[in-house]
């Protein structure tokens, strides 16, 4: 069933052509759930360019150094019923630290970050690097 607001109906390979990796890998990521078919989640699935978008942005965090749980985490963290793309509804950062890479969320008052107990506001933080995709509420 489509969600509403969701625009457009690609196959998995268009979605990986268009983000830079395999159909094969966003079907995982779909399966996984790192990104949603929003337009159908029974196979084949159909995807949103919404759902193109937030798959963009989960190769950018991997890109980034981010590890996959990390990635899952914030997911589950920022979807809510009324917000199905929560990483392109949001702004987001990395920042890069001596072995590991953090992920940033600015909530409109400064960055917080997700750690095992949740998030947590950042006070100081090193030069940050933005993710740039974002949806237009």
């Amino acid at each position: 069933m489509a969600r509403s607001g969701a625009h457009g109906r690609l196959m998995a390979g268009e979605v990986g052509e268009l983000v830079g990796v395999s159909g094969t890998t966003i079907g995982q990521w779909a399966r996984r759930g790192y990104i949603r078919s929003s337009q159908r989640e029974s196979e084949p699935r159909v995807y949103a360019v919404e759902d193109a978008v937030e798959a963009a942005i989960v190769r950018a965090l991997l890109e980034r150094g981010l590890r996959r749980p990390q990635v899952r985490r914030a997911i589950a963290r920022l979807r809510s019923p009324r917000s199905p793309w929560p990483l392109a509804r949001v702004r987001l950062a990395t920042v890069a630290e001596a072995g590991r890479t953090r992920l940033l969320v600015d909530d409109g008052g400064g960055w917080q970050e997700l750690g095992p107990r949740g998030w947590q506001r950042v006070v100081a933080v090193g030069p940050i690097d933005d993710v740039p995709l974002r949806l237009v509420a």
